[in-house]
């Protein structure tokens, strides 16, 4: 399996009637090295104010980001370069992320490299730990700043540690 943690930055909270503003992703791996970044131009004139606030850019800006088509496209051309094996996508908040990037791979290409499925760090922290008020985000080394790049490579350090120091099984091949 390559793992594959990513992190989404939107302008709302579903997708179609709102856009995914930029994500990034990290292979999960010992030099976490592999890193992709995407910037998409809207794909609907919705959009709230304080959502998009989050990511940093003006709608102004998001306007002259990249087709998503061309970006999606080069995201599922970076996993089939990158990944040696089946990808299996993981997040922070798969429930949000994972909705967003299944959207627009099924809408711009029609397929999702990623399957059907997607993994949740922080539920996965929760069982490994038997709490369900724990939360992982002390394990990342990577500052959280809403770019999507960092944030996915706190989240890969942390499932790298969970693995590493925590005795977590999963192959990384």
């Amino acid at each position: 399996m390559t793992v594959i943690v990513v992190d989404v930055e939107t302008d709302g909270p579903i997708p179609y009637e709102y856009s995914m503003i930029s994500f990034g992703a990290v292979i999960v791996d010992n030099d976490l090295n592999k890193t992709f970044y995407g910037k998409l131009k809207p794909i609907s004139n919705k959009w709230i104010p304080e959502a998009l606030a989050i990511s940093g850019f003006s709608r102004e800006e998001t306007m002259t980001f990249d087709e998503p088509k061309k970006v999606i496209e080069n995201f599922a051309s970076w996993i089939s370069n990158h990944a040696k094996s089946r990808p299996l996508f993981f997040s922070d908040n798969n429930g949000f992320d994972w909705q967003f990037i299944n959207w627009y791979f099924h809408y711009f290409t029609g397929n999702n490299p990623f399957g059907f499925s997607s993994n949740n760090i922080g539920s996965l922290y929760k069982g490994m730990v038997s709490d369900m008020f724990k939360n992982f985000k002390h394990l990342r080394k990577t500052k959280h700043t809403h770019n999507p790049v960092d944030d996915a490579m706190g989240n890969a350090e942390a499932l790298l540690y969970m693995k590493n120091d925590m005795g977590l099984k999963i192959s990384l091949k």
